[in-house]
């Protein structure tokens, strides 16, 4: 039997965290303004997930919609990220989200490097960014090495789970190769159908946001609902 899978769940605030945990989640992606598709939360915010569960956090770094740093070439936006991970750090956050693209579509190295040296090593998963670049294998070849990757967060495809199926069975099989070291956390439009054939590649990573909230994204978590992909990808 593989191993136990990771489960990670999007939560908003403390009500969410509660719920995820009591499901069954490994591990929470903390954000905030999900209409954006998830950005930086604030630090009170951070603070109340924390005190309400014992789950490893991952929080993003990102503070406007888009793969963007900021504005090109605007060195005050990768410092306003800087910041943004300081303040987290010291309100004892130790694992984070980030990814940038530049205006080419390739990762923008320099604004990572830049973020990532201010997180002095933590654990971190680079994002769906990378479903956006132009090149993924170039994209992981470049980020190789950065200290404190660990995860990639991917749908294999831009539109989701459905079209990247075939990509992501292909990269789970080139795990240990220069550049894919990394777990394969997949997410993005994932259905509890996709999990068999994933689980059948190798794949032992999901990320669920909606999935855990049957009334949609205005509502809570659901511990039901995290407790039901937590049976499936236990195989019960």
């Amino acid at each position: 039997m593989s191993k136990r899978a990771v489960l990670e769940v999007i939560a908003l605030d403390a009500r969410d965290a509660v719920a995820a945990q009591a499901g069954g989640a490994d591990r929470l992606e903390v954000v905030t303004d999900i209409a954006a598709d998830g950005l930086t939360p604030p630090v009170p915010a951070f603070a109340a997930i924390r005190a309400a569960v014992d789950l490893d956090l991952r929080v993003m770094l990102r503070l406007s919609d888009g793969f963007a740093a900021g504005s090109a070439g605007n060195a005050e936006d990768i410092a306003r990220l800087v910041r943004a991970a300081g303040e987290l750090r010291a309100a004892g956050a130790d694992q984070f989200v980030l990814g940038f693209l530049d205006t080419e579509g390739g990762v923008d190295l320099a604004a990572v490097e830049g973020v990532v040296a201010e997180l002095d090593g933590c654990p971190w998963t680079f994002h769906r960014a990378i479903d956006h670049t132009a090149d993924r294998d170039a994209l992981r070849k470049q980020c190789e090495g950065l200290p404190g990757l660990d995860t990639y967060l991917t749908a294999g495809s831009a539109a989701g789970v459905d079209d990247g199926l075939a990509v992501l069975i292909a990269e789970s099989g080139r795990h240990g190769e220069q550049g894919y070291e990394q777990q394969l956390l997949v997410g993005g439009g994932l259905r509890l159908d996709h999990v068999p054939a994933l689980r059948a590649a190798g794949i032992d990573a999901f990320h669920i946001g909606g999935a855990a909230r049957p009334g949609g994204w205005t509502g809570p978590v659901s511990a039901g609902a995290v407790g039901e992909w937590r049976r499936v990808l236990d195989g019960e």
